[in-house]
């Protein structure tokens, strides 16, 4: 350029420099102001410094949390029924046939009064229901246990014979239950088939009350239904229940002395050939156990 050029610095170094700077003004100019319309933002792009709250030295921290014990989570170990409490009641007992005179005795069931206990039924091979009943009953407390559940058995073939229906509510009301289920199987006629859980009625009188309880142990009935249906193949009883699988009763001392929810299963007919052939094989007793316990534990976590 002639040294008539705006900008007049002696040699080619001096002019390049010049230039240089006049094209970065602007870019300066616009970058300062728009800083200034920021706020004079942090260095990291984040929140603009003025605009944070001010923490004096002197306030007082936030309140520590307290660790949670295990018993605020009771599941906290993955097990469904951790903390839940299940009795459940095999019916009669091995040795009641040699007993007969004590399990005849009267006792009271609240609306009236009824023998202590029965030595139950069997198949026509000589399958009793009482060994049935405990078959069953342990390998649904296995299952059970395996969930997290404390399960309480109201006889276990370790007393000489009973308890007595009045008893055996007893223990499931003292143990604060929060499901029992008393396990049986049924002294129908032949061909007359299939299972049905037996429900409270809703009863007051003498040492009966079963009012709270009835509802309770519908759904707790319901579920055993629709799971013990499906994990055995069963259909419901044929012969009672109008097919529904369920029957509401007032007359069992074990339902009407209760004060925590229970129901009875019938798992089958003892006396008909071919739910007896069910009933006598260990593999069909293991999916009737599990049809137990998953709806139990189905009530239990609604």
């Amino acid at each position: 350029m002639s040294n008539g050029s705006f900008f007049s610095a002696p040699g080619r170094r001096g002019g390049t420099l010049a230039l240089v700077l006049a094209a970065l003004a602007p870019l300066g100019l616009g970058g300062w102001l728009l800083w200034d319309n920021l706020g004079q933002g942090d260095d990291d792009g984040g929140t603009p410094a003025s605009s944070l709250p001010t923490v004096s030295s002197t306030s007082s921290p936030l309140p520590a949390q307290p660790p949670q014990s295990p018993s605020d989570s009771p599941k906290s170990d993955g097990k469904p029924l951790t903390g839940k409490v299940v009795v459940l009641d095999p019916g009669h007992n091995p040795n009641n046939r040699d007993h007969t005179s004590e399990i005849a005795r009267r006792v009271d069931i609240g609306t009236n009064e009824k023998e202590c206990d029965t030595t139950g039924t069997a198949t026509e091979s000589g399958y009793a229901e009482a060994s049935f009943t405990l078959d069953v009953s342990r390998r649904a407390r296995a299952l059970l246990e395996a969930r997290g559940a404390t399960v309480k058995f109201t006889q276990d073939d370790d007393r000489p014979y009973g308890p007595c229906v009045d008893e055996r509510a007893r223990i499931g009301n003292s143990a604060h239950a929060d499901a029992v289920v008393s396990v049986h199987a049924d002294g129908a006629p032949a061909g007359d088939r299939g299972f049905h859980v037996i429900l409270p009625k809703s009863v007051r009188g003498g040492g009966a009350d079963t009012s709270e309880i009835a509802a309770p142990s519908r759904r707790l009935g319901e579920q055993v239904r629709s799971e013990f249906m499906d994990a055995t193949g069963s259909a419901p009883a044929d012969y009672i229940g109008d097919g529904s699988g369920l029957n509401v009763r007032g007359d069992l001392g074990g339902l009407n002395l209760s004060t925590v929810p229970k129901v009875f299963i019938e798992c089958g007919n003892m006396r008909d050939s071919k739910d007896a052939g069910e009933l006598t094989d260990p593999k069909w007793r293991e999916r009737a156990a599990l049809g137990i316990a998953q709806g139990i534990t189905d009530f239990l976590n609604r």
